[in-house]
């Protein structure tokens, strides 16, 4: 598929990750729908990209707001035709730490937004991208989610974190199997250290320390580095059913 057509749909598009994908959407030409839970920056985000932008303030851990936010998406571009799943938290800790066990309520926030949330949002998108034309080659959409190398290389305090990673690679396989025949594709970016608000909120000495962590090369990763790798997947039909890591050959180490 082509992203100079694209009209697509990107969770936790007002900052990071997500906005450098919905800027490289309507760099090519494309429309994009913003869902965050952000509504000040999505705003402001929005309307830097210009009129082929639009943005929805979506708690994507809520079936009914995701579902009205891609109605409202699916008006405004005539159609969706890509999903980018870049809403999440990193909420850490460890659990048998000082104040005692980690309470439950702070794991299954995490998964609740970071994994449902990354499931509600593939389900409402597909079901409207199975109503599309298909393509020459008989595509209607993409989705798109983002795990984290911490899917496979979890380090200590990111149980919750890692579980729900772990859990956004072990559900698009099912899915691209699923979807197949309707010609949707699904697959999965596992980024590394990328320089995201949170990170880019350290001090200086340990962004650099954390960069020179990654074997080659020996830097955070940049957003438009994860965009590309996105306008990639949507532009090969043979993606499918694939997770990519994007990490510099790093590994993590337990802490």
């Amino acid at each position: 598929m082509d992203i100079s057509t694209a009209r697509a749909v990107v969770s936790g598009g007002a900052s990071g990750l997500g906005y450098a994908t919905a800027k490289r959407v309507v760099d090519a030409g494309g429309y994009v729908v913003l869902l965050d839970v952000n509504g000040q920056q999505g705003e402001t985000s929005a309307a830097s990209l210009g009129e082929r932008a639009r943005f929805v303030q979506t708690d994507v851990s809520s079936e009914e707001a995701v579902r009205a936010a891609l109605q409202e998406a699916k008006e405004f571009m005539g159609g969706i035709t890509l999903a980018v799943n870049c809403a999440g938290v990193a909420t850490a800790g460890r659990t048998l730490g000082r104040e005692g066990p980690w309470p439950a309520e702070n794991f299954n926030r995490v998964i609740q937004i970071n994994l449902v949330g990354s499931y509600i949002v593939t389900k409402e998108a597909a079901a409207i991208m199975q109503l599309n034309e298909p393509d020459a080659q008989g595509e209607r959409g993409v989705v798109i989610s983002t795990a984290s190398i911490a899917a496979f290389e979890g380090q200590i305090g990111q149980a919750a974190y890692s579980a729900s990673k772990g859990g956004v690679v072990g559900m698009m396989l099912p899915l691209a199997r699923e979807f197949a025949q309707f010609g949707i594709r699904v697959n999965t970016i596992a980024p590394g250290i990328f320089k995201t608000p949170m990170v880019a909120g350290m001090p200086e000495e340990v962004q650099e320390s954390l960069g020179k962590q990654v074997p080659f090369p020996p830097r955070l990763g940049a957003p438009e580095e994860y965009a590309d790798t996105v306008a990639f997947i949507y532009g090969n039909t043979m993606v499918n059913g694939e997770t990519i890591r994007v990490d510099g050959a790093i590994r993590m180490q337990p802490k």
